[in-house]
């Protein structure tokens, strides 16, 4: 086994044999909050409807987390990003850029399946958020709404008040002006108007607080390999100031972070594997080598 499966166990039973990380393998700064996620009672005959109908799902094996940084990774269907939201739900961790994890029309199914999840931690934590790439492009607008908003409501004092004394001005002005200051304090002048990558990698550093568990979902989306790179580097800081991370990702650029764990929910049940096992490195790597070999035929 590689440093990259060296670290997260999946067992049948706790009688069943352990996988044991190598010390030497593993930062020893690092701190892991949440331990082991798993079942509490294994899936019923009749329970057929989704999560559950998602081999992956149903057939999930007790996940024991070794290491600061876990990747999922499998096909679009394949139940990653599925599990990811209810560990989300599970562990109460507030979702960024999106309704609340506990109102959201569309993760019914997830909440059902976080019900059934039982989380043991090390460290329970309270730090943290659960971010979709999807997400985020939304979340960039809202901020540029609410910019527009409060500038055009500075503007509408200006009017009202331009007899008025200065003093007067400001405290009508106060509340809009903070909140306006406070935006750029944390996102910059407009989000809105840097490039995606730029924006995803400001809006996830404004956001981080040390000590925290961070669930990403496919963060590569808005990012360049150049900005994967970065991101790479965040992760390393953000792991030595006590984070774990758990993401789920397609990049073979992300999946390569040194001494994390993978998990393929291409394989039932899902399961350890290697970086240079993994079909989006290999496929990525052949194609690059060669493209005229995939592209011949168009």
């Amino acid at each position: 086994m590689s440093n990259y499966a060296a670290s997260v166990v999946l067992r049948e039973a706790p009688s069943s044999p352990q996988l044991c990380p190598k010390d030497d393998l593993l930062p020893r700064d690092r701190v892991i909050h949440l331990r082991t996620l798993g079942y509490k009672a294994p899936p019923a005959a009749e329970d057929v409807a989704f999560p559950f109908s998602v081999p992956s799902i149903r057939q999930l094996k007790t996940l024991e987390f070794a290491t600061p940084v876990t990747f999922f990774v499998g096909e679009n269907g394949s139940g990653k990003s599925t599990l990811l939201e209810s560990i989300a739900l599970a562990a109460a961790l507030p979702a960024i850029g999106s309704a609340s994890l506990d109102s959201d029309a569309t993760l019914e199914a997830q909440r059902t399946f976080a019900r059934r999840l039982r989380l043991s931690w090390t460290h329970r934590t309270r730090k943290g958020f659960f971010l979709r790439a999807e997400d985020f492009f939304g979340f960039a607008k809202e901020l540029s709404r609410a910019r527009v908003e409060f500038e055009r409501r500075l503007r509408e004092i200006d009017v009202e008040y331009a007899d008025r004394s200065a003093w007067a001005r400001g405290l009508a002005s106060g509340p809009a002006a903070a909140s306006l200051a406070d935006m750029e304090r944390r996102y910059g002048v407009d989000l809105d108007t840097n490039s995606h990558g730029q924006s995803f990698l400001r809006l996830f550093q404004s956001r981080f607080v040390p000590g925290g568990l961070y669930l990403l979902d496919e963060p590569e989306a808005p990012l360049s390999p150049q900005s994967q790179l970065a991101l790479i580097s965040l992760l390393n800081d953000m792991v030595a100031q006590q984070s774990q991370f758990i993401i789920a990702t397609h990049s073979p650029l992300l999946l390569a972070y040194p001494r994390a764990t993978i998990v393929s929910f291409d394989r039932q049940p899902a399961a350890l594997v290697d970086y240079g096992d993994l079909e989006h490195v290999n496929l990525t790597r052949d194609f690059l080598a060669d493209p005229q070999r995939f592209l011949r035929h168009l």
